[in-house]
């Protein structure tokens, strides 16, 4: 006879360990270099450009062309990888920090809602929502924030650490809403409780109907997209509440500029935890 799961605590934890692996891509590992697929749309190599260009003319009749490379568990636990296929890039400890962080919020009913700002397939997002319906909590909107059309070109005047960016030419970025929207539903965690903010940063953020903060994920790699967001929403972020930078370190020029301004700007001094060299987070004493 099989034995039967009772302790609800193993199963949420079995749960959202598939649903992990799952966003990842570790599950199905997801290593594949699919040509003309994310890693390959606005690369600086004019051979890679035409093979890429090449790649989604065969894609428009259904035949997709994929360089078979060997998994690594070791580059998808940090995401240092860029799997073709699967919702999220961050990698499995930047997920579980995601795991980790909700389960704080909720067990100690830190109040506020959560929000991902730029959420590429959606997959942390989802993951957000997944740790709530977890959890039973019904009561916490998910704010999922993104343009949706990429990143925008540097305002190098405005922002001059963002000189020389180029992830506005990485088509792979671009995932357009109803891509995301998708996604969620894929997984049954598409609900109400799901809001959408559709735009640029500087133009949703300020205005977003939002009242508190539990926990604000930054995922907008620029300065630009960094300081905008901690301007409009960290004073939101309540006490005990979590701030998670995911390009803290592997965007330290940049995104982690604007964290470090902003926390010299308003006296923050909580200390910042690494999570993989990429990922970074604090809580708010």
């Amino acid at each position: 006879m099989t034995p039967q799961l009772t302790d609800v605590d193993e199963v949420r934890k079995l749960y959202l360990d598939v649903v992990k692996r799952s966003l990842t891509g570790a599950l199905a590992e997801d290593s594949d270099s699919v040509l003309g697929g994310v890693s390959w749309q606005g690369n600086p190599s004019r051979l890679r450009r035409a093979v890429s260009s090449a790649a989604r003319l065969l894609d428009r009749v259904g035949v997709e062309v994929a360089i078979k490379k060997p998994y690594d568990p070791e580059l998808r636990a940090i995401g240092k990888d860029w799997p073709s296929r699967a919702e999220s890039m961050i990698g499995l400890r930047r997920m579980t920090n995601i795991e980790e962080c909700v389960d704080i919020v909720v067990r100690e009913d830190v109040r506020g809602d959560l929000i991902e700002t730029g959420v590429w397939r959606g997959g942390a997002a989802i993951f957000m929502k997944a740790n709530l319906r977890a959890h039973g909590d019904v009561t916490r909107t998910l704010w999922v924030a993104d343009s949706f059309q990429g990143l925008p070109a540097p305002d190098v005047a405005g922002y001059p650490a963002d000189t020389g960016d180029r992830n506005h030419e990485l088509g792979g970025l671009a995932v357009g809403e109803q891509v995301v929207r998708h996604n969620f539903e894929r997984f049954g965690l598409l609900d109400e409780r799901v809001r959408f903010l559709v735009g640029w940063f500087k133009d949703t953020l300020p205005t977003a109907p939002i009242d508190r903060l539990s926990l604000m994920r930054l995922d907008g790699d620029m300065y630009e997209s960094t300081i905008q967001a901690l301007d409009a929403l960290y004073p939101k972020l309540s006490s005990g509440g979590f701030c998670i930078i995911d390009d803290y370190g592997s965007h330290s020029s940049q995104a982690g500029q604007a964290v470090r301004d902003y926390r010299a700007a308003h006296g923050i001094d909580e200390p910042i935890v690494d999570i993989d060299g990429s990922g970074a987070y604090w809580r708010r004493a």
